[in-house]
């Protein structure tokens, strides 16, 4: 199967490149000099080249506090550039997988994992637009995957954050500064290089549908924080602290664990807990920078 993947150089777009290389995989990366997903005509121009029999598109404007001051720009790129792309793979005939969050919940209360029926509610614009692209994507093509992904950290960082949150953790341990991490917002942190391994399980499927793929197990930011730093070593000034105190331009769900039923309906295993993906995440860094 020949694969279209877009934001190859992106946290997950490596990750994804790297290992289906490592599988064999006929994939082919573009970046943003290959393809701009705001442009319906660089969009066509360029999947249409490869001729791909899916498109992985990974391409996103993920920063959540600016997303509120620049809505435009998020509905440009989450949902807007995400039906140019699905327009691409419509005339090609290809299938589509695009990525979505944990964000598209929180506006009710809930104290267990959501499954992939639960209503969205979102409560932030980058949640929105984020759920305004899954829509699209669901009501252009029969052939799609609509993955949520959540706390997503990876060695490439983060295209439009220039970091993970992991990485910022160590970066001010590092420069000895205090840390206030938030302890009243629930997650599940999950591993990018997790994340590429699943999905290239899914896609052997043949499966369609909308799928929820996070590492398991659930903590706060801060306890993410705490098990950064008990795993690294390090031992920084950290306080917990509560969303309201911390002040974010966005609104967070106060809770967004999500439950991979469907990827265990369509007969694949349960992903590895979230510390033993950390724990391999900081082993594989500290190696790296040690070469």
């Amino acid at each position: 199967m020949k694969i279209a993947l877009i934001g190859s150089d992106g946290q997950l777009g490596t990750d994804i490149y790297s290992y289906f290389k490592s599988r064999k995989a006929d994939i082919y990366g573009l970046t943003i000099k290959d393809i701009e997903v705001c442009s319906a005509e660089s969009c066509s121009n360029a999947i249409s080249k490869i001729q791909p029999a899916l498109v992985i598109n990974t391409a996103a404007f993920n920063q959540v506090d600016r997303c509120e001051q620049e809505i435009n720009r998020a509905f440009e790129v989450n949902a807007a550039g995400v039906k140019n792309v699905a327009l691409a793979c419509i005339l090609c005939g290809a299938a589509m997988m695009h990525f979505s969050t944990d964000y598209v919940f929180g506006g009710y209360e809930q104290l267990k994992p959501f499954v992939e029926e639960d209503r969205p509610a979102p409560v932030s614009a980058y949640g929105i637009s984020k759920l305004a692209g899954e829509y699209v994507v669901s009501y252009m093509l029969k052939k799609h995957y609509i993955v949520r992904v959540s706390g997503l950290y990876g060695h490439a960082g983060s295209m439009d954050k220039g970091y993970n949150f992991v990485e910022l953790m160590l970066d001010m341990a590092k420069d000895g500064k205090e840390i206030k991490v938030v302890n009243d917002q629930t997650l599940t942190p999950t591993s990018s290089s997790d994340v590429a391994k699943k999905l290239y399980e899914l896609i052997q499927t043949g499966r369609y549908g909308l799928y929820h793929m996070t590492n398991t197990g659930s903590c706060t930011w801060y306890e993410f924080a705490k098990e950064i730093f008990k795993i690294s070593g390090l031992k920084p000034k950290l306080e917990p602290t509560d969303s309201t105190s911390f002040g974010s331009a966005a609104k967070r769900p106060y809770y967004s664990v999500l439950d991979n039923k469907n990827l265990r309906f369509a007969g694949l295993e349960e992903m590895r807990h979230w510390r033993d993906a950390l724990k391999d995440y900081i082993t594989e860094r500290d190696a790296l920078i040690s070469i």
